[in-house]
């Protein structure tokens, strides 16, 4: 067996279960939710177990609160696919009344939410756990950490060990928990795999509506096309016309994408919304991305060579997955991470913002010294519009690179992270 890699959820749930009486974790199939949580369960039970699978259902029917005798935190793995759980875990935390009892996990939403008759509000905490990032896949070395930028050190030291093969073929595996122990093609299969999974099957029961695979793999790949843009429902439904030999309506492409959404395979991101001294229009769409960008190669057959003949697709791939990361370790921070652009088309890749209100500016590049004076040229600008007298001035201004062997604080302040040096 292999050994537990940690992971930032496991201080996350922690603090969570000092303060709520029940958490649930939820993210993607193969993210690693179930073994985060026995790291710390009490006891479990799992609702999907072949064997007892129908018992359990039954007995969730019947008298739910037999399945939640155990010693906490206990553990309901999979508790969608038995909803009316829900309300008698909430009723058995307000009787307690102790934190730390339960623990659920779920790789999608139910299909109905016809049998949840409460919120949960102060009763549950939620997580949401995506695949490893390179630092807890202990492929990133970890010396700059996101929470010390904030801070605005003078100096900033680490050495990038990721060259860019490894980098197309990280892009490419993504980091399913299973896959960061493997290496070459059985690493990348993981993907392909999970793939599969989506198209086949996973999707239909996100709910309860039969979908042709064929047709999924055509709107997974028009959403690959479109990573890291705003890309509309009718501009994807023209990308399906033009590329795939079929047609979709808005109203299929909005089913099909919602549908992918209550299955954690799709987490696409919210505009910033500063404050600026002079009045310009902000775009409010979301940025279109999955939640790894391994999905995104599986889905247009591509790998790490494929990227390497093609930087600019290569480029669209990494962003994601620097996305990814951020996403992973604002978590921790207690942070939500945006994008920005105006109409202008000044735009900023990720901007990390605090619950405190502090924020930093991050463009994300791939390697190479005209992109890099461009994304720091970029940031000033933008920091330059912000007006600090209504909000903070940002934290810092940072180029998050793919290749480069070096992290570094450069003269005019913007700092020059590789992937592989980063950490919450």
């Amino acid at each position: 067996m292999k050994k537990y890699k940690k992971r930032i959820a496991d201080e996350i749930l922690k603090k969570r279960l000092l303060g709520k009486g029940a958490v649930l974790i939820e993210g993607p199939k193969w993210c690693g939710k179930t073994t985060t949580a026995e790291q710390m369960a009490g006891s479990i039970l799992y609702m999907a177990d072949p064997e007892k699978e129908k018992q359990n259902l039954s007995m969730a029917d019947l008298s739910p609160k037999v399945l939640l005798k155990g010693a906490t935190p206990r553990l309901i793995d999979d508790w969608q696919i038995a909803p009316k759980l829900w309300d008698a875990i909430r009723f058995e935390v307000d009787h307690r009344d102790e934190y730390g009892q339960f623990i659920l996990t779920g790789s999608s939403t139910p299909a109905s939410d016809e049998q949840i008759h409460h919120t949960g509000t102060g009763r549950f905490s939620w997580i949401m756990m995506r695949p490893m990032s390179l630092y807890e896949s202990l492929d990133s070395t970890g010396e700059v950490s996101l929470k010390a930028l904030f801070d605005t050190p003078n100096q900033i030291e680490g050495i990038n060990p990721i060259d860019l093969n490894r980098l197309a073929f990280l892009v490419c595996r993504g980091g399913w928990p299973r896959a960061t122990d493997l290496e070459g093609e059985i690493a990348l299969e993981q993907a392909l795999d999970y793939f599969d999974a989506v198209v086949k099957s996973d999707i239909s029961r996100a709910d309860g509506v039969s979908r042709n695979p064929e047709r999924v793999k055509r709107l997974m790949r028009s959403y690959a096309r479109n990573q890291g843009t705003q890309a509309t429902n009718s501009l994807i439904c023209a990308d399906i016309a033009a590329n795939e030999a079929d047609t979709f309506d808005t109203d299929t492409v909005y089913s099909y994408i919602n549908a992918l959404k209550r299955i954690f395979v799709i987490e696409e991101m919210a505009a910033w919304n500063p404050n600026l001294r002079s009045k310009t229009a902000i775009r409010t769409s979301n940025t279109r991305y999955f939640i790894d960008p391994s999905i995104a190669t599986a889905a247009l057959g591509l790998e790490p060579d494929d990227l390497i003949c093609d930087l600019n697709t290569f480029g669209l791939f990494f962003e994601t997955m620097c996305i990814r990361d951020l996403r992973v370790f604002s978590d921790k921070l207690n942070g939500q991470v945006y994008h920005y652009r105006d109409k202008t088309d000044l735009e900023c890749d990720a901007v990390v913002h605090l619950r405190n209100g502090s924020y930093g500016l991050i463009e994300i590049k791939l390697g190479g010294d005209k992109l890099i004076e461009e994304a720091a040229e970029n940031l000033k600008k933008l920091n330059n519009k912000i007006d600090t007298t209504k909000m903070k001035s940002p934290s810092f201004l940072m180029i998050l690179v793919g290749i480069g062997d070096y992290a570094y604080r450069r003269q005019d302040g913007v700092y020059i992270v590789p992937i592989g040096c980063l950490k919450d």
